[in-house]
């Protein structure tokens, strides 16, 4: 049993290393920004992360505004 655990330990010490290698050993390491609103691609085609079309979407308040998006 204690065989099991301390292998169990020893891997997720080592896949916690091998993940934060940039962040761990690099000076002002940081973890690379994976956000769907930096990617110049996806601005480039008009999308955006499910949190920004929801916050555009409820800060609609006029009829107006979804008759005219039609």
């Amino acid at each position: 049993m204690w065989n099991t655990i301390l292998l169990t330990i020893g891997i997720v010490a080592i896949a916690f290393i091998l993940l934060g290698i940039k962040v761990i050993f690099v000076k002002n390491g940081h973890f690379p920004n994976s956000h769907i609103g930096s990617n110049k691609e996806m601005k480039k085609r008009g999308i955006s992360c499910a949190m920004t079309t929801d916050l555009k979407d409820r800060n609609r308040k006029r009829l107006s505004d979804l008759i005219n998006e039609n």
